[in-house]
């Protein structure tokens, strides 16, 4: 059996690779700057040194290739894989760690594989899963929310910077001060250590459904998923499966045994789900393409992200499970590809 990606653009475009990922990053943007708003201006720094290395890798690569470096930085598709990366990664992330994801997403996850339209895996999750492998520890370095009635030692730009660049924080202040777990670490390790749920959401981290601030970030990236789905970027059906294989196990599960089981909102709003089901499961090359396709490969991510929570060894397992469901995207094309009107789907010739 042939598996192959069956794609039709049979009519001529009427909207632009730029134009598309230029409005992805305009959907992201009230999310971006309620990210700075609530845990410093790491995201920003983050965000300038995965911009940096992304172009810079995008530019190598097309130039390596024999190809103008200008046609493909104008696409602003490595911008929209920087971009995705940075909200993926913690406020105090040292410059190397985030320049080794956005080389890696560029030259290997997407030139390696022929560059835009070719990559078969998404370019800023496989960033993220390498760097979450040969860096765990600093990927561990979150902050708390700024929230007036938490206790959260907030550094300032220029201290942010200096760990940005060296890795090192100032003399007087301790990791042990500033960082902290996130909301699903915190109800992972809760949960294995016989705490029930009730008793994890009254730590003051949490807030009405997730992570203080967490929750408010996930609701900026659904009104910019929202936007898209308008201005018809992106289709439903993805951020519709994602949505429904989190959310109908998460439901089951509370319902059975609320005690060991976090609600399907805190599933919801407690990582990176949202950001998933509108922004990085999306993508036009590495997701499936056929409607009913869609559904399905948004259904296997959303029930792989509640799996990998509830029994795996990550807190969260949005990277992961997008990597998993991009290389079934071949095989879901091929079984949901809709039938040819006035062709005999059985081969004869109707004689």
């Amino acid at each position: 059996m042939q598996f192959e990606r069956r794609e039709a653009p049979y009519i001529s475009p009427q909207i632009s690779v730029s134009s598309l990922m230029l409005q992805v990053l305009v959907a992201l943007i009230p999310a971006a700057m309620a990210h700075v708003w609530y845990f410093g201006p790491g995201f920003i720094l983050n965000l300038l040194v995965a911009v940096t290395f992304a172009a810079a890798g995008e530019a190598l690569m097309l130039s390596l290739r024999r190809r103008k470096p200008e046609t493909g930085l104008t696409d602003y598709s490595a911008l929209v894989t920087a971009a995705l990366l940075a909200f993926a990664l913690p406020s105090l992330t040292p410059w190397w760690v985030t320049a080794t994801g956005a080389l890696f997403a560029i030259v290997v996850a997407k030139h390696l594989y022929g560059g835009l339209g070719f990559n078969i895996f998404n370019p800023a999750m496989a960033g993220y899963v390498v760097i979450l492998i040969a860096f765990p520890m600093h990927l561990n370095l979150w902050v708390a929310p700024q929230m007036g009635d938490l206790d959260y030692q907030q550094l300032t730009i220029l201290q942010t910077l200096r760990f940005t660049l060296t890795g090192s924080l100032p003399d007087n202040i301790l990791f042990d001060a500033i960082s902290r777990a996130t909301p699903l670490d915190v109800m992972k390790s809760g949960l294995n250590n016989a705490r029930t749920a009730a008793e994890i959401r009254a730590i003051p981290i949490m807030g009405d459904f997730g992570g203080r601030g967490w929750e408010w970030i996930g609701n900026f990236l659904a009104i910019g998923g929202f936007w898209l789905l308008v201005k018809k970027v992106i289709r439903w059906q993805i951020p519709l499966g994602v949505g429904l294989g989190l959310l109908v196990p998460a439901t089951i599960m509370y319902m059975v045994d609320p005690g060991s089981n976090a609600s399907p909102g805190f599933h919801l709003f407690g990582g990176a789900a949202i950001l998933c089901a509108f922004f990085i499961a999306t993508d036009p090359v590495s997701a499936a393409t056929s409607p009913r396709g869609r559904l399905i490969y948004g259904l296997g991510i959303g029930l792989l992200i509640y799996c990998i929570r509830r029994w795996g060894s990550y807190a969260d397992g949005v990277a992961f499970a997008v990597l998993l469901m991009n290389m079934a995207v071949p095989a879901i094309d091929y079984f949901t590809r809709p039938h040819i009107i006035g062709h005999n789907n059985h081969g004869d010739s109707g004689a």
